[in-house]
């Protein structure tokens, strides 16, 4: 909402009021200031206005851009409207009737529609359009970001990207654009037919078979693509998110035989930190210590026990996930104690036990191919994380006490991302400021019963040990 100033409706009222913004997905919306200024003439004989002039004026960020019409025949008409319209009673004077006041917010409404469709100005840059839109695709589960983050053959993203469109489609209530679907599925079928040499191709000679295998499933096996085009051709919405699921599952797996290690090159000063080349699985077993218990799993009992799982993501992160999957290996989580607060579970800082590395805050953008050290993100510029903090269940580090620079050496927590606690585009106010490293992918609902005091009895790597690169064998 903006506020338009000094609109005059006689020689002696000043009416303050608010304009409605134009719509967050149009291409004429600014997010730089933007006002506008309406004065009216009045001429008392006729009682009604006979003189409009209108002046829009868009105060950019990096100086200042005046615009003033000139349709003189749109204005003209304008004033014809305003002429027919707007008759006001003599009593104008002191006091501004609600007749008046409807009459002159159906004229704003129409201003505005004027200048929404008369303006040529595409006023928001395409990355602020994106932060700003409600509907905004920023990765909103782990799995989700997890699979954006694998370095994969383009023509496999292409795909990923059609299906990931769909599960957006889905979302939509009451009548669902199944059309649009069959089509990007389509799309999907042709570039996984057209371009498997290239595909498969990309996938390292070892694990070529294993590749070919997963590939036909894709295409014509059981929740592959087919299946998925029948049923968004029968119009079942549960049968069309089962076989997204299953095949989205699937092109996950293939992407990660084309990504056996990093796609770029660490700078040579961050050699002597652990590193780690792909993905991980760490088991948490989370202990109660109060006498209390977990909820119980499905036909079970309460349980003073619980499992949690996070999957490592060293593509995006991997001197951070190096560190931290060391850690682990090491045992320097077995016994930690866990501080609860409303938006995150906390490690205590590990100053006992002397342990890790104060690896550089590493954070890599969305669109890049390497990670940024030292740095952080300007989210209200437009730069998001391939590993956003926005998501329940996320897993960082805490900054080093030293320099927000630098990463923890020991200190992670867990991030429970709540929408109602956040900013602009549904992101975390902290979005873009912590090196976000992987994502809790069984037990989510265990985050939210751990309490103060609880402990991690045992982590363990159970996947990714190969990954795992220290200084020493460098």
């Amino acid at each position: 909402m903006r506020r338009a100033k000094n609109l005059t409706l006689s020689p002696s009222i000043f009416l303050d009021f608010k304009v409605m913004a134009f719509t967050l997905s149009s291409s004429f919306i600014t997010s730089h200031k933007l006002s506008f200024n309406l004065s009216f003439s009045t001429l008392i004989q006729r009682n009604h206005f006979v003189s409009t002039h209108l002046a829009f004026r868009a105060n950019a960020a990096r100086g200042q851009v005046a615009i003033r019409s000139a349709l003189h025949k749109s204005i003209r008409s304008l004033e014809k409207d305003v002429a027919s319209c707007c008759v006001f009673p003599k009593s104008l004077f002191i006091s501004t009737p609600a007749y008046g006041l409807k009459k002159l917010e159906n004229l704003v409404a129409v201003l505005l529609l004027f200048v929404q469709l008369a303006s040529p100005l595409p006023l928001i840059p395409s990355a602020e359009a994106v932060l700003y839109s409600p509907d905004t695709k920023v990765p909103r589960t782990g799995e989700l970001a997890l699979r954006r983050a694998i370095p994969a053959n383009p023509n496999m993203k292409n795909i990923q990207t059609s299906m990931e469109d769909i599960s957006y489609l889905l979302r939509i209530p009451q009548r669902k654009p199944y059309g649009t679907m069959e089509g990007n599925v389509k799309k999907a079928l042709k570039i996984a037919i057209d371009e498997k040499d290239s595909i498969l191709a990309s996938i390292p000679a070892e694990l070529r078979e294993k590749g070919s295998t997963l590939y036909s499933s894709l295409i014509e096996g059981q929740g592959g693509l087919q299946l998925l085009l029948q049923s968004i051709k029968d119009q079942d919405p549960d049968k069309v998110s089962v076989a997204l699921a299953t095949s989205l599952d699937t092109i996950a797996e293939i992407e990660l035989l084309q990504a056996p290690g990093l796609s770029f090159l660490l700078p040579g000063q961050y050699l002597k930190y652990p590193r780690l080349t792909g993905r991980g699985t760490v088991e948490f077993t989370i202990a109660k210590v109060d006498g209390s218990t977990f909820s119980p799993e499905v036909g079970g009992e309460p349980r003073q026990t619980a499992k949690i799982q996070v999957i490592v993501d060293g593509y995006s992160a991997p001197l951070t996930a190096g560190n931290f999957a060391k850690l682990v290996v090491d045992g320097a989580y077995n016994g930690a104690k866990l501080t609860c607060t409303n938006q995150a579970v906390i490690t205590d800082n590990g100053l006992d036990n002397n342990s890790g590395y104060s690896v550089p805050l590493e954070i890599m953008p969305s669109g890049q191919f390497e990670p940024l050290y030292r740095t952080t993100l300007d989210v209200q510029d437009g730069e998001l994380p391939v590993l956003p903090l926005s998501v329940y269940g996320a897993v960082a580090m805490a900054h080093s006490e030293a320099s927000e620079e630098y990463s923890a050496p020991y200190q992670f927590f867990f991030y429970l991302y709540d929408k109602r606690s956040a900013g602009l585009g549904g992101l975390s106010f902290d979005e873009g400021q912590f090196s976000v490293f992987g994502y809790t992918t069984i037990g989510r609902d265990i985050l939210s019963q751990i309490k103060t005091g609880d402990v991690i009895q045992s982590a363990k790597l159970v996947d990714g040990q190969d990954s795992l690169i220290l200084p020493n064998e460098s």
